[in-house]
């Protein structure tokens, strides 16, 4: 399982912004990432349908609608250290 998910939806300008920031963050650390569109799963659109994009790290509520690298980049690393 990869520690990385990132919640879309079809015709999400902000989505494709995301991607690209989670694509740059995975080339620097060498981790992957999980890409699901909650159109395909209802309880993933009920719950996070009107904040789309959504990062989740180790499953949980990273970030929305737009990715803080920087942030990202650090609770990553602090959590691999821990």
């Amino acid at each position: 399982m990869n520690r990385l998910t990132l919640l879309t939806t079809r015709e999400c300008h902000l989505c494709g912004a995301a991607r690209a920031d989670l694509d740059r963050v995975a080339r620097e650390t060498g981790l992957g990432f999980t890409e699901i569109d909650v159109a395909d799963d209802a309880a993933l659109a009920r719950e996070y349908g009107d904040r789309l994009p959504v990062v989740l790290l180790d499953g949980r509520e990273h970030s929305y609608w737009d990715v803080d690298v920087p942030r990202l980049k650090r609770d990553l690393e602090a959590s691999s250290n821990s």
